[in-house]
């Protein structure tokens, strides 16, 4: 209660108590950082000799409110508690720290570009804002679907991969995960192995194992030595359903520089190739956790392991990115208002997926699936069978048809 007397600016940055003694006990203003830039939230009370009060008001101000009640309180005779002041982050420290940070990051920018200069001989492709070094092609280069649309989001999951990071994406089934590396590969021409955790995947099948083939024991490489040698992308899909020996095996590639030992073939050290990329799919991981469920055997994974992941969240793109999908595939019979309505659909399932009205997820692939089939019969319904409704329950079959039948009125119904 004795605190030095601060000038109006001091007190402005010093968030903390102010208090001032009353005939029933002690009268109190708490001073914190509110949760929009540059507003303060202050809260009232007073304690009594029987304790401390309850919050009476509570209010959120701007810096410039928040100067005029200081000079309320000072001419009331409150006085900032010293006691406060040290564990509070001031004001003035919270506004001066995107300025630096934005100074670090075009710093470690113009380093990165200053690198890619030095580095003669190195062919790079274009994709998003980053130049991809290319690898040296090859039969597992996934096919390049030339309609595929990078968002602006996948920015710095590119820029993951050509940092050489461990990258796991997760989100809802048919949400692009898988596709969205397939497609940096295609157009980076690397290689790109698949090893989908279906339960039936064995840990011989992922490190290796030893066969007898004409009479002579020979070791065979399982996908994940052969992807570290060849200089491979690995994909490890839904690696939340993956063995524990699974896992075991890739904590410690998932290191940096990290190597692969083969114990079974006499402790072999297996060394990372350059141009090997490691990545992970998974739907019920981290901030999908409250979707287990829908997931049915799916494990859970501790922190310690996705730690070594940078772990990106994928939604489905939004309706107007689908209906560009839509109109670059179909080019040129689509046109903007089908896509747009199609694209309407595709957001409505999956609104009741999220909801669980829906069991089955809605994929932009199924999306294009129908439309492709709808063009040719010229019936939505029609074509809706194949595409969709032999793929889900009788229930989901009829939810779908409800959602289609709101944005398309069947024909002769005008």
């Amino acid at each position: 209660m004795n605190a030095p007397e601060l000038t109006e600016d001091e007190n402005l940055g010093r968030l903390g108590m102010y208090q001032r003694a009353t005939d029933s006990g002690v009268e109190w203003w708490r001073v914190s950082v509110a949760d929009r830039p540059e507003t303060y939230r202050l809260e009232h009370g007073v304690d009594h000799a029987n304790g401390r009060g309850s919050v009476d008001i509570d209010l959120v101000v701007d810096a410039e409110n928040l100067r005029a009640k200081l000079k309320k309180w000072r001419r009331e005779g409150f006085a900032i508690d010293a006691d406060t002041i040290e564990s509070e982050q001031s004001a003035t420290e919270r506004v001066a720290f995107m300025p630096e940070l934005q100074r670090v990051a075009t710093l470690a920018a113009a380093a990165k570009q200053k690198l890619k200069l030095n580095e003669d001989g190195v062919e790079t492709v274009r994709i998003g804002h980053l130049d991809v070094p290319c690898g040296a092609d090859g039969p597992l280069v996934p096919r390049l679907n030339p309609a595929y649309l990078f968002s602006p989001r996948f920015n710095d999951i590119v820029e993951d991969i050509v940092e050489n990071r461990r990258v796991m994406l997760i989100g809802h089934t048919g949400a692009g995960k898988t596709s969205l590396i397939e497609q940096v590969a295609a157009r980076s021409r690397h290689g790109v192995l698949r090893s989908n955790m279906n339960g039936q995947t064995t840990v011989g099948d992922f490190v290796g194992f030893w066969t007898v083939k004409g009479g002579e024991t020979l070791w065979v490489d399982g996908v994940l030595p052969t992807a570290m040698r060849e200089g491979l992308w690995l994909i490890v899909d839904e690696i939340d359903f993956a063995e524990p020996s699974i896992l075991a095996a890739l904590t410690a590639v998932l290191e940096p520089h990290g190597r692969l030992v083969l114990k079974e073939k006499g402790n072999e050290i297996v060394a990372p190739h350059p141009s090997f990329r490691l990545f992970a799919t998974a739907n019920a991981v981290g901030a999908m956790s409250q979707f287990r469920h829908l997931y049915q055997g799916a494990n859970l994974m501790n922190e310690a392991f996705l730690d070594r992941w940078r772990v990106y969240l994928l939604d489905y793109l939004t309706p107007a990115e689908e209906a560009d999908v839509l109109l670059r595939t179909l080019s040129p019979n689509m046109t903007r208002p089908l896509a747009t309505t199609l694209a309407a659909i595709a957001a409505d399932c999956r609104a009741a997926f999220a909801r669980e009205d829906l069991s089955s997820a809605f994929s932009t692939r199924r999306l294009l699936d129908w439309a492709e089939l709808m063009m040719r019969t010229g019936d939505p319904e029609r074509a809706a069978g194949p595409a969709i409704y032999a793929k889900v329950s009788p229930e989901d079959a009829a939810l779908i048809r409800g959602i289609i039948r709101h944005h398309i009125a069947p024909a002769g119904s005008e």
